[in-house]
């Protein structure tokens, strides 16, 4: 156990002491009655929590596998980067981006946290994403082309996803984007000390090499009606975000210098600097409030604005010089408010703890009650009280009341669609467009939707969203029906493409009747995949296997509050190789071999041996000789990855 290990956490064990699971005292006694179960180790597939927990599905676990050396590279001369790239790409086609900005859902369900910390999951996925941009890698072409032609509608993370996708599988693919560039929330909405611009021009610049066209400056519904998109193209996939953001309900809100957190941010990373406001208070708590709050806090104000700066944008307090200009700034006093307590926020741990160190004055536990306005209509101050919380339910304390002084107020407490000009018939009511299982828009043939526009949630939701509409337009397009997508909805591991990209494909059947596969080269004997219906639980893993290792960290480029003002520079210092690597050997493999010979080393009857080396492929290292096996369960009970279950033989 290592120094900086808390000494109450212990090795995980399957069983007590002096306890066993067996009802027999001694082992020999069970090995001998063993057989009467007619029970030989299977090998069983399941998807590991932090894919089902990730919203793009990404195969975390199979590019971990990579990075630690496990999962050699089918191709000679090919680097292991290049490799896990071209895995992380299946699922989402932006891993510099979302190993940076993704609050790693992935994280929280690692298995390993179980054991000491979870897997630097995010860390891997930057240093890779960040390799194959320095290295040039191109996204998969696609091998033939479909004669189809697909609208995409929006340029953000959901429709870029689907137009990749939906290209790679042959389809002549454009996309309609209403600013001058495309990026949609990762570029209009996530500073660019989060996203650096390089990098995300980058990302997109590969999916257009593809041979995505881009039609920017473009609204659907003004521009180009939605009957003219109907008639040129085979399917129209939805992806606009939700641009509108939503106003405090509360009086006074409608003063001019009141505006959304959306609205914030589009215009700071358009290029605009906010004027001489010197107090600004959020109302949020989520990361859209955390960036809204440290942006105000790096752009500080302007100490004189010219006339021709504030026109037409004085009452929401924009100007037309750019953020690095040479305009002398000084501190602007940013406070930021949530419904719950400061350590229950929904903004990510990180992000809070670095707007704190930044000079953010963030109060918790409140609640906003009223705008106070001047004689002018302006608003100065935003009266709160404490509240708690029943549920999602503010409950105020009476007799609590304050007021914050303040020169802007920004809500930053969700978003909502914009279909006005020409797309109220996709509108449920709500602002958002209705969609079936599968992303298609419900009531209206040949559209789909996806991201914001359908839910708001991360930037990786709404990948995910691309990539499995993409799925069911290709279903739409060849004239099948729609099919109920799978449980665990992710890009799953497929044994046989495992097989094919290494050369190892079963032999076609030859349709004779026989007993049992064990012997047969046309079966994939004793596996089992049940990765689209089933989660692998910690508790499934014989987790005594693994001792504690310190979790790698990425290291940040912390920015105190008296040196925020004009910093916009990335805070996070990306892994080196080492440390990618060393995470991946951190990974347990849930729900799949990794190949730790437990189960050979145990084997009582050296019923289970290793493929022949030329035979390997991922998830097919071992093999069983039921002519040897007793059934004794010793190999299942060692297996650290809960990838062995035992079940009938032949």
């Amino acid at each position: 156990m290592t120094e900086n290990v808390d000494p109450k956490k212990v090795t995980h064990r399957r069983f007590e002491n002096g306890g066993n699971m067996w009802e027999w005292d001694d082992l020999q006694e069970k090995i001998f009655q063993a057989d009467h179960s007619y029970k030989c180790p299977t090998y069983v597939h399941r998807t590991p929590p932090c894919q089902g927990s990730c919203p793009s599905g990404h195969d975390i676990r199979g590019w971990l596998a990579i990075a630690r050396g496990q999962d050699k590279p089918p191709v000679e001369g090919m680097s292991w980067q290049e490799y896990a790239f071209l895995r992380m790409v299946e699922a989402n086609p932006f891993p510099a981006s979302m190993g940076r900005v993704c609050p790693a859902p992935c994280e929280d369900g690692c298995n390993r946290n179980e054991v000491d910390d979870f897997v630097g999951i995010n860390g891997v996925e930057q240093y890779v994403g960040d390799w194959a941009i320095e290295n040039k890698l191109k996204l998969p072409a696609p091998e033939a082309e479909t004669g189809r032609k697909i609208a995409v509608i929006g340029g953000g993370p959901a429709g870029l996803a689907a137009a990749y996708f939906l290209r790679r599988d042959g389809n002549a693919v454009t996309v309609f984007e209403a600013h001058d560039k495309l990026g949609g929330m990762m570029r209009y909405g996530i500073p660019g000390y989060r996203t650096p611009r390089d990098m995300l021009d980058a990302e997109i610049g590969r999916i257009l090499a593809t041979g995505v066209e881009a039609r920017l400056n473009t609204r659907i519904g003004s521009d180009i009606s939605v009957e003219q998109l109907e008639e040129d193209y085979d399917a129209i996939f939805w992806a606009i975000g939700a641009q509108k953001g939503r106003d405090l309900p509360i009086a006074g809100f409608d003063a001019p210098n009141c505006m959304s957190g959306v609205e914030f941010l589009d215009a700071f990373n358009q290029g605009w600097v906010f004027s001489t406001a010197q107090r600004i208070v959020v109302v949020g708590g989520g990361d859209t409030s955390i960036d809204v709050a440290s942006v105000a806090r790096r752009l500080g104000h302007i100490s004189h604005a010219a006339e021709k700066d504030t026109t037409p944008h004085d009452t929401m307090g924009f100007t037309a010089h750019d953020v690095a200009g040479t305009i002398r700034r000084e501190g602007v006093k940013a406070t930021l408010t949530s419904l719950f307590p400061v350590e229950k926020m929904m903004a990510a741990e990180r992000e809070r703890e670095d707007a704190l160190r930044e000079g953010v004055d963030i109060k918790g536990s409140v609640m906003p009650v009223e705008v106070v306005k001047d004689e002018t209509g302006k608003a100065i101050g935003l009266k709160m009280c404490e509240c708690d919380m029943q549920g999602m339910t503010p409950v105020p304390r009476e007799g609590t009341e304050f007021v914050i002084e303040c020169d802007v107020i920004i809500s930053a407490i969700g978003q909502m669609g914009d279909l006005s000009d020409g797309l109220e018939t996709l509108d449920n009511g709500k602002g958002f467009i209705a969609v079936e299982p599968g992303y298609k828009v419900k009531a209206m043939d040949k559209h789909f939707a996806g991201g914001d526009i359908v839910r708001p949630h991360l930037l990786t939701t709404a990948i995910g969203h691309g990539r499995i509409a993409s799925e069911t337009i290709a279903t739409y397009l060849t004239g099948k029906e729609i099919e109920k997508r799978p449980k665990v909805d992710v890009h799953l591991f497929n044994l046989m493409d495992e097989l094919r990209q290494r050369h190892l494909d079963p032999q076609p059947y030859d349709h004779t009747q026989g007993r049992g596969t064990d012997d047969a080269d046309f079966a994939i004997h004793n596996y089992e995949d049940r990765a689209s219906s089933q989660i692998i639980s910690h508790e499934a893993l014989f987790k005594g296997h693994f001792g504690f290792v310190e979790r790698n960290k990425r290291l940040e480029r912390h920015v105190d509050a008296d040196n925020v003002i004009g910093d916009f520079e990335e805070r996070i210092v990306a892994f080196t190789e080492e440390q990618a690597q060393a995470e991946g050997e951190r990974c347990m493999s849930c729900g799949m071999c990794f190949e730790c010979d437990n189960c050979v080393i145990y084997c009582p009857q050296t019923a289970v041996a290793r493929v022949p080396k030329k035979e390997r492929a991922l998830g097919r290292y071992v093999y069983t000789d039921y002519t040897k096996c007793i059934g004794c369960h010793i190999c299942a009970d060692v297996c650290p990855t809960g990838y062995i279950q035992m079940g009938l033989g032949e």
